[in-house]
C-alpha cells in the first residue's frame, strides 16, 4: 500500500511491541493540538499521582492529632494542626486528586479517539484496496465483527498504556521509598515480595485466559457471520421455509459463546479471588509488624493507620495492574484478526510508475490473453480479439467459458498471467487502477444498490451530479415515470440490496447511473439475463441508447440483445471458437447457430404456453367466472 505506513504486527506475547507501533497514532504527525494535550494530560498524571501520596500523610496527622501525639516540629504552622482542619485537608486532597484524574482523562480522550479513528479508517481503506478474490472468500459478518472488536481493543491499548502503566510503576517506586525512609527495610521486601507475587500470578492467570477469550471471539464470530448470512438470504430462507433450521444453527454457535463466555467470567471470579488472597497475605504481615511496632512504642496510632492507608492505596494501581494487563492482553487479542488483515496483501496493485489513462477514442484490445483463478484450471487460453473505438462487440458461448471473467480482467479486478490488455495502447497494467476505473462504466448482470434512496444510487455514478441531471439520467434510462407515480419520488428508500424494487426497476435504476458517470467505454455483463422477455425488450431499449458512440463490450447470454453487434465472438472452454455478425454466424451454422436456434425454440415454445394460458383464461371468463391469477 503506498503511502500507507508500515503494518502493525499485533504480538499479544509482547505489549511493548505494541505500544511502539501505535505511538504514531499517539503521538500523531501534524496535530499540534493532539500532540499538546498528550503533554498536559501526562502533566496533571503525575501531578495527581504526588497528591495522592499526601493523603495518608494527612490521615496520619489526623489521627495522631485526635490521639494526641502528634509532634511535627514545626513542619506546619500550628493553626495547621487541628484535627478538625487535618481532616478537612485529609478530605479535599482526595478530591483535588479525583478532580486531576477527571481533568487527565478528558484531555486524553480525543487523543484516544482519534488514533481508534485513523486505525479503522486504514483498516476500512485497506478492504477496498483488497482483490475481488478476498471479498469472495470471506463472510461479510464475521469481518465486520473483527474491525468491530479490533478498534475497541485498540481504545483499550491506547488509553491503558499511556495514561496507567507508566504513572502506576512510578507510584510503586515512591510507595516503596517512603516505606525505606519512614519504617526500614523489611516493610519494603514485604511489599515488594506482595507487588512481585501478585504481578507474577496475574500475568500467569491472565495467560490461561486469552485462550478462553479467542476461543469466545471465534463463537461470536461464527455466531454473526450466520446471523447476517442468513438476514441477507432471507428470501430464501422464506422459499424453503427453513426457519427453525436458520435458527438452529445460530443457537448451535450461541451455545459455543455461552460457554467460552462463562468461561471467561468464571476465569475472571477465579483471578480477581487469587489477588485478593495475596494481597490480602500480604498487608496482614505489615499490618501485624505495624501493630508490634505501636505495642513496643516505635510507632504510633498514626502510623498504623498510615502503614494501612498506603497499602490500601497501594491496592488501587496495584490492582490495576492486573486490570491493565489483562485488558491490554484481551486487547491484542481482539486486534490480533484486524491486524492480520491489515497484513493481506493486496492482488492487484498499481506500478510505482503508473500513470493516468489517456482515453483518445477508448479502442480496447485483449492480445493472447491467458488467465486461471486456480493454476490447475486454466479459464482463458490465449484469446486475442479488438474493440473498435465506438463500435459494439459481444462475447457470448456456453456457460464457464470465460465470458465474465473478460469484465473482470478489463476492470482489472484480477491481473493476467500472460499477454495484455491494452485501452488506446496503453496497458492496463501499466496505468492507476482509479483512473482505469473512471473510464469504464458497468451494467452487471445481477445489480445491487445501497440501502438508501433512488436519487442517491443513480448519483453514485456521479456524485457531483446536480438533481436535474439525476432526473435527466433517469428518463433516458426510461425509469423517471416510474419513480414519479412513488409518494416520495426520488426520495423513496429502495431497502437492503435494493430488494423493495423489481429486477427491471433496479436494472434500469444500474443503467441511469452509468449514463450519469457517462464513461467512454461501457460493459453490459449479461445485463438482462435475469428477466422476462418483455421487460429484457424495454431495457434492451435503454441500453442502445446507453451504448450509442461508445466504445461497448456486451456479454450476452441471450443471443437475441446482440444480434445488432458489429461483431460478435463466440467462446468456448477459454478459447475463441467462432467470430463474425450475427448473420455470418448463422450462415457459418456452427456453435453460435445452434445456441441461437436452441434459445428460439425455447422462446416458441415459451410464447405458445402464454397463449394457450391467455386462451383457457378467456374461455374461464366468458363463463362467468373470474380468471385465475
Amino acid at each position: 500500500m503506498a503511502g500507507q505506513k508500515k503494518t502493525v504486527s499485533a504480538d499479544a506475547s509482547n505489549p511493548l511491541g505494541t505500544l511502539v507501533n501505535l505511538w504514531p497514532y499517539m503521538w500523531p504527525e501534524g496535530r499540534a493540538d493532539l500532540k499538546a494535550r498528550v503533554l498536559w494530560a501526562t502533566l496533571f498524571l503525575f501531578i495527581a499521582k504526588l497528591v495522592l501520596l499526601a493523603v495518608p500523610y494527612f490521615f496520619k496527622w489526623a489521627t495522631d492529632a485526635l490521639n494526641g501525639r502528634l509532634d511535627m516540629a514545626g513542619l506546619l504552622p500550628a493553626f495547621l494542626l487541628g484535627a478538625v482542619v487535618l481532616v478537612i485537608a485529609y478530605n479535599f486532597t482526595r478530591i483535588l486528586q479525583l478532580a486531576l484524574n477527571q481533568l487527565r482523562d478528558s484531555l486524553f480522550a480525543s487523543v484516544g479517539q482519534y488514533a481508534v479513528r485513523q486505525l479503522a479508517y486504514r483498516t476500512f481503506v485497506h478492504m477496498h484496496q483488497l482483490s475481488l478474490r478476498f471479498h469472495l472468500e470471506r463472510k461479510t459478518g464475521g469481518l465486520s465483527r473483527i474491525i468491530e472488536r479490533g478498534t475497541k481493543g485498540i481504545e483499550t491499548i491506547v488509553r491503558f498504556t499511556i495514561l496507567n502503566s507508566v504513572p502506576t510503576l512510578l507510584e510503586f517506586l515512591l510507595t516503596a521509598i517512603i516505606f525505606w525512609a519512614a519504617y526500614g527495610f523489611w516493610y519494603v521486601a514485604v511489599t515488594a515480595v506482595t507487588v512481585w507475587l501478585y504481578i507474577w500470578f496475574t500475568i500467569k492467570a491472565s495467560d490461561w485466559r486469552i485462550s478462553i477469550r479467542r476461543s469466545m471471539n471465534d463463537s461470536d464470530t461464527d455466531a454473526n457471520t450466520k446471523a447476517i448470512d442468513s438476514l441477507l438470504n432471507f428470501e430464501t430462507v422464506k422459499y424453503f421455509g427453513n426457519e427453525e433450521m436458520e435458527a438452529r444453527r445460530f443457537d448451535v454457535s450461541m451455545a459455543r459463546y455461552e460457554k467460552a463466555a462463562t468461561d471467561v467470567w468464571t476465569s475472571l471470579g477465579w483471578l480477581n479471588f487469587g489477588q485478593g488472597v495475596i494481597f490480602g497475605v500480604g498487608q496482614t504481615v505489615m499490618m501485624v509488624m505495624s501493630a508490634l511496632a505501636v505495642q513496643r512504642g516505635d510507632q504510633t496510632i498514626g502510623d498504623f493507620v498510615f502503614v494501612n492507608a498506603l497499602l490500601m492505596q497501594l491496592a488501587v494501581p496495584l490492582n490495576f495492574i492486573g486490570f491493565v494487563y489483562r485488558e491490554i492482553r484481551q486487547g491484542l487479542t481482539d486486534i490480533e484478526q484486524m491486524f492480520e488483515l491489515l497484513e493481506v496483501e493486496p492482488e492487484v496493485v498499481d506500478k510505482p510508475d503508473a500513470r493516468a489513462l489517456d482515453i483518445r477514442k477508448g479502442a480496447i484490445a485483449f492480445k493472447d490473453v491467458h488467465f486461471s483463478y486456480d493454476p490447475e484450471r486454466p479459464i482463458l487460453k490465449g484469446v486475442s480479439f479488438d474493440v473498435p473505438a465506438g463500435k459494439t462487440v459481444a462475447i457470448v458461448g456456453p456457460s464457464g467459458a470465460g465470458k465474465s471473467t473478460i469484465s473482470r480482467l478489463l476492470y482489472r479486478f484480477y491481473d493476467i498471467q500472460d499477454g495484455a490488455i491494452t485501452i488506446d495502447g496503453q496497458d492496463v497494467r501499466d496505468i492507476t487502477q482509479q483512473s482505469l476505473r473512471a473510464a469504464i462504466g458497468m451494467v452487471p448482470q445481477d445489480t445491487v444498490l445501497f440501502n438508501d434512496t433512488i436519487a442517491y444510487n443513480i448519483r453514485y455514478g456521479r456524485p457531483s451530479a446536480t438533481d436535474e441531471d439525476v432526473q435527466t439520467a433517469a428518463e433516458v434510462a426510461q425509469i423517471g415515470h416510474f419513480i414519479h407515480t412513488l409518494p416520495e419520488g426520488f426520495a423513496t428508500k429502495v431497502g437492503e440490496r435494493g430488494l423493495k424494487l423489481s429486477g427491471g426497476e433496479k436494472q434500469r435504476v444500474a443503467i441511469a447511473r452509468t449514463i450519469l458517470k457517462a464513461p467512454p467505454i461501457l460493459i453490459l455483463d449479461e445485463a438482462t439475463s435475469a428477466l422476462d422477455t418483455t421487460t429484457e425488450h424495454e431495457i434492451q431499449s435503454a441500453l442502445d441508447t446507453v451504448s450509442k458512440n461508445r466504445t461497448t463490450l456486451v456479454i450476452a447470454h441471450r443471443l437475441s440483445t446482440v444480434i445488432h453487434a458489429d461483431e460478435i465472438i463466440v467462446l468456448r472452454d477459454g478459447q475463441i471458437a467462432e467470430r463474425g455478425t450475427h448473420a455470418a454466424l448463422l450462415e457459418a451454422d456452427g456453435l453460435y447457430a445452434s445456441m441461437w436456434n436452441r434459445q428460439r425454440e425455447a422462446v416458441q415454445a415459451e410464447e405458445q404456453l402464454r397463449k394457450v394460458r391467455e386462451s383457457d383464461d378467456l374461455g374461464i371468463v366468458l363463463r362467468g367466472q373470474p380468471a385465475a391469477e
